[in-house]
């Protein structure tokens, strides 16, 4: 074993066991589900969920009352109500354990713009509006898939405003040479 010369931390992990045909298939299923590029999307899910889960446990053993753990605590507690992975009435840490990746999955804007705000047809086309830039979160473009959505910023996902898409955007680039052209043409009309 060599030494590892990264200059940042992993941010995902590979099964242990490659070939697990259960495994396979559930993480096959979830790519199809939420349109994502590869199994190291899931991957990364799992390991960001299981780095909350051990968190959550190593709390769970201090006692009551600790300053630790009512600090710690409560701040992960928020944390996750503020990304829409814990209800107001699931504010206790066993529920931190409960957490599932579908829940995690079902927060990234690609499913936010799919399924809870219907801006887009399918699951995969959310993943296209996203990269090719249509898609605007406040005021800031987001052309990450994989970006969490807030509670907060749910209502502010939309069309960007530089989006042919929008409402009262720009129309596209064949739409503007539509338009020309029959500009062009009626001006000739009159002519005659």
């Amino acid at each position: 074993m060599g030494k590892d010369y990264r200059n940042r931390s992993k941010t995902s992990r590979s099964p242990r066991r490659p070939f697990e045909k259960e495994r396979l298939d559930r993480e096959l299923k979830l790519v199809g589900v939420y349109g994502l590029k590869n199994k190291r999307e899931v991957w990364r899910v799992q390991y960001t969920l299981s780095k909350i889960r051990s968190v959550a446990r190593h709390l769970m053993t201090l006692p009551e009352k600790d300053p630790q753990r009512e600090f710690q605590g409560g701040a992960l507690l928020m944390r996750l109500s503020k990304m829409g992975l814990l209800s107001e009435s699931e504010q206790k840490l066993d529920y931190v354990l409960g957490l599932t990746v579908e829940k995690f999955l079902s927060r990234r804007l690609q499913t936010c713009v799919f399924s809870t705000l219907k801006l887009a047809k399918s699951i995969h086309h959310s993943r296209c509006l996203i990269r090719q830039r249509h898609i605007r979160v406040g005021r800031n473009l987001v052309n990450v898939p994989s970006f969490m959505v807030n509670v907060d910023s749910e209502k502010l996902v939309e069309y960007a405003h530089t989006s042919p898409l929008g409402n009262n955007a720009r129309p596209g680039r064949v739409k503007r040479k539509a338009l020309a052209k029959a500009k062009e043409g009626g001006e000739e009309g009159d002519d005659v």
